[in-house]
């Protein structure tokens, strides 16, 4: 099956294992799911992945979800840049997610990269998602 929004289905099967409160789920392998992987990872929103390669099969994401007290860490996560509409801001125009208690995930020039990461080396790009 073609998948014409990556991202949108990483985000997708994310929420939906978690409203289903698995412990795991399993996403198809890419290097731009891989490098939103690490920055979810990164700031403690999932506990991690690791690709998994089985002979004859394609490449696989196994994303281990996070959760605190029996809810999910993840409370709402949203495509904002998608195949019909790219979002693209500027480092001036990064607004904090929730007061800061939420963040956007940008692809930037230099790699793809939290908001506030992006505000420290002072570059903007295609806004992909919201975590809070």
């Amino acid at each position: 099956m073609a998948i014409n929004d990556p991202i949108g289905d990483l985000i997708t099967r994310i929420r939906n294992a978690q409203m289903r409160r698995h412990s795991k789920t399993v996403v198809p392998a890419s290097k731009l799911r891989g490098w939103v992987l690490d920055v979810l990872a990164a700031e403690g929103y999932i506990r991690g992945y690791a690709r998994v390669e089985k002979e004859g099969e394609k490449p696989t994401f196994e994303v281990e979800l996070k959760y605190f007290d029996g809810e999910p860490v993840i409370s709402n996560i949203k495509r904002v840049s998608k195949p019909g509409r790219r979002v693209y801001s500027s480092v001036s125009e990064l607004a904090p997610v929730r007061n800061g208690l939420g963040i956007s995930i940008l692809s930037t020039p230099k790699g793809v990269m939290s908001d506030q990461a992006a505000r420290a080396a002072n570059v903007g790009g295609e806004v992909l998602c919201q975590v809070y």
